[in-house]
C-alpha cells in the first residue's frame, strides 16, 4: 500500500478527491473514496516561463488549499497519479507518495 498526498485549491478539492477515489484510491474494507483533508495556505512565486493557473509572474501568491491524503494499492498508484494530474488545476502538480509498512 502507498499513501498519496496532493495539495489543491479549496474550490477544486472535491473534484480532485472524487477522481482519486474513482481511480481506485481510498478503499478501506467495504468503503471507497475514503480520504482525509486539512486546510492551509500554499505560497509560491511564479517565475518567467511559468503559466500559473492562479497568480502573476514575479508576485508572491497565497492560495487557500486542501491537503488531500488517500491510501491505495501500490499497483493502482500510477492510475491515481494520472487522474490527479489530469484534473488538478496547477501547472506543476504537488504530489507526495509514501510506501506504507504492511501490518504484521
Amino acid at each position: 500500500m502507498v499513501k498519496i498526498v496532493t495539495f489543491v485549491p479549496v474550490k477544486d478539492a472535491e473534484k480532485v478527491r472524487t477522481v482519486m477515489g474513482d481511480a481506485g484510491a481510498g478503499v478501506l474494507g467495504n468503503y471507497t473514496h475514503a480520504s482525509f483533508s486539512t486546510r492551509g495556505i500554499g505560497r509560491f512565486i511564479p517565475t518567467q516561463g511559468a503559466h500559473p493557473a492562479i497568480g502573476k509572474i514575479g508576485q508572491l501568491t497565497e492560495v487557500e488549499e486542501e491537503r488531500i491524503e488517500v491510501i491505495c494499492p501500490k499497483e493502482k498508484a500510477k492510475e491515481v497519479i494520472a487522474a490527479i494530474k489530469k484534473t488538478h488545476p496547477y501547472e506543476e502538480v504537488p504530489l507526495e507518495v509514501y510506501q506504507l509498512v504492511e501490518e504484521a
